[in-house]
């Protein structure tokens, strides 16, 4: 399977037309033969890319103390019980926050207030942190999220995720979407039957089909 996905990734990124600036690798993804009405049906994953996804990923962490000094160091905003409280009562900044965040992580003492005073903002948009345990590392947590994608249908039987940027190559991204199609394919109730079909595309070239 992997050299026909490369063949259409190579088909993808050879046809993109040229650009002024760096585009992002897209697949979308058709399901079939899902009642996607019921949750239990829906894909809601998180994805680690083994190649990375190419971009900058914005990634908040709500700490204190050591937790938090750590997270500084990798995270792009750190934000204590305060802050949280702050947001709670700001539902504008709240909802930019969330728009402009790829993942939140959170320390698991934290989780209840969040949900309380973001759980409106945070919940619909399917970004409730990742609660971080006492044993966790904050920093390696981060540097992997860094790394990750979300794979999530909702009620849609087409989505779609980023695999990469244009300048990675073929053999990274197609690497990037075999994993992604694996885990697909084995959280799927019947399998590859379950779908229906994937497309690669760059931001503003043509799709084209990946065989499954």
């Amino acid at each position: 399977m992997a050299d026909t996905i490369q063949e259409a990734v190579t088909l993808a990124l050879d046809d993109a037309p040229e650009r002024n600036f760096r585009e992002t690798v897209d697949i979308a993804i058709n399901l079939r033969d899902l009642d996607l009405n019921d949750p239990s049906n829906r894909i809601d994953e998180s994805v680690v890319l083994p190649a990375g996804t190419g971009q900058e990923t914005q990634i908040v962490v709500f700490a204190e103390g050591e937790t938090a000094v750590r997270a500084e160091e990798v995270a792009d905003e750190v934000l204590d019980s305060d802050d949280l409280e702050d947001l709670g009562d700001d539902d504008d900044r709240a909802k930019d926050l969330a728009d402009e965040t790829d993942f939140f992580v959170a320390e698991a003492n934290l989780m209840q207030d969040i949900g309380r005073y973001l759980g409106t903002v945070l919940g619909p948009r399917g970004k409730m942190p990742t609660p971080l345990q006492p044993d966790d590392d904050i920093v390696e947590t981060v540097n992997r999220m860094k790394n990750t994608v979300q794979l999530r249908s909702r009620d849609r039987r087409t989505f779609h995720t980023r695999v990469g940027a244009e300048d990675m190559g073929a053999d990274a991204i197609s690497d990037n979407i075999d994993v992604i199609i694996r885990r697909l394919e084995a959280d799927l109730e019947k399998g590859p039957l379950n779908i229906d079909g994937i497309y690669v595309k760059t931001t503003m070239g043509p799709a084209k089909e990946v065989p499954v």
